[in-house]
């Protein structure tokens, strides 16, 4: 899955501007110009389109927690560098809104994905774990629509 896309998705989704997203990259202490933001925001037919990276991503969506939450209260003296998966992308978008199981599973099947809470559970497992469920691009993907239903305002953006 192109990252442009869930980075774009998770902004239309969350009814995030361009000052709030920047603002998630400066408490995760990443400089990310706003140009560069905006390109990365672009579609790829789009004149001034460029590719996002991993890294660009994961810092987001740290900042996005720091953003909606604040910052945490325990301390983390070594700061362990994962991969980032499409399981850690659901569990940091988790995590920065506060979802419980009951809500992941409508906003599964907001997206016409019925999963029991089991199932979801699934996915937020260590990969060691006998229960994981690996998340594919199109359960993210759904996941996304099923945010962007989910958090839907009426307006549009």
């Amino acid at each position: 899955m192109k990252i442009n896309d869930i980075l774009y998705k998770i902004k239309t989704a969350l009814s995030l501007d361009n000052e709030r997203m920047l603002k998630a990259y400066t408490l995760a202490d990443y400089t990310m110009s706003k140009e560069r933001l905006e390109s990365i925001l672009k579609r790829h037919q789009d004149k001034g389109y460029v590719k996002a990276d991993y890294e660009e991503l994961g810092v987001f969506l740290d900042g996005l927690v720091l953003l909606k939450r604040g910052p945490s209260s325990q301390v983390k003296d070594d700061v362990e560098v994962l991969e980032l998966s499409n399981n850690l992308i659901l569990k940091k978008l988790r995590v920065a809104l506060e979802l419980k199981e009951p809500e992941l599973v409508i906003i599964f099947a907001l997206a016409d994905v019925e999963l029991s809470k089991r199932q979801v559970g699934s996915l937020f497992r260590k990969e060691d774990n006998k229960n994981f469920k690996a998340c594919s691009d199109e359960l993210l993907m759904a996941f996304l629509e099923g945010l962007d239903e989910f958090y839907y305002d009426g307006v549009e953006i």
